[in-house]
């Protein structure tokens, strides 16, 4: 972590390489939620892509090193909005796609997929990153908690808020 911080910290001051190890880094994790999220893999690289743009951009503005994760994941999960946006007018081919997501529900229809889709979207932008971060990302809730500066008990229960209420509209 404090390792992460420096790098931050040499990013926010314009050096390359150290944005470029954080990013690193991070990459995999990005894909992954873009994946699940736009369920394509060219828009997903392309997101992730943008998102990293707009964060090398603005990253002298960021405000806490600590804050880093959190912050470009907030960028992703806009960009994938602002995707989910510019497809939602035109058919997508999700079969193909569907079937590289990881743990995708065997059997699962494209209306099913769409559906759950359009209920993770409807979770506030803070439910979205815990669940997301966890599900699609692997990450721990002792590591969510302190991306997003919180207590650990605090990402469980927002987390089990919004899975049951997702499984409630389910």
């Amino acid at each position: 972590m404090e390792d992460d911080l420096k790098l931050v910290k040499r990013a926010k001051h314009g050096d390359t390489e150290a944005f470029a190890m954080l990013y690193e880094e991070i990459y995999e994790n990005m894909y992954r939620f873009a994946l699940y999220t736009l369920r394509n893999t060219a828009d997903a690289e392309d997101v992730v892509s943008e998102a990293v743009v707009d964060a090398f951009a603005s990253i002298s503005k960021l405000r806490s090193e600590e804050a880093f994760k959190s912050w470009i994941f907030r960028i992703l999960t806009n960009k994938c909005k602002d995707r989910l946006r510019e497809c939602a007018n035109r058919m997508l081919d999700l079969d193909k796609e569907a079937e590289q997501i990881e743990g995708a529900a065997s059997g699962q229809s494209m209306e099913e997929a769409a559906y759950v889709r359009k209920l993770f979207f409807e979770l506030s932008e803070e439910e979205r990153l815990i669940v997301g971060m966890h599900i699609f990302c692997g990450y721990k809730s002792r590591e969510i908690a302190e991306i997003l500066h919180m207590n650990e008990n605090t990402v469980r229960s927002k987390e089990s808020r919004a899975l049951k209420r997702m499984a409630g509209q389910f």
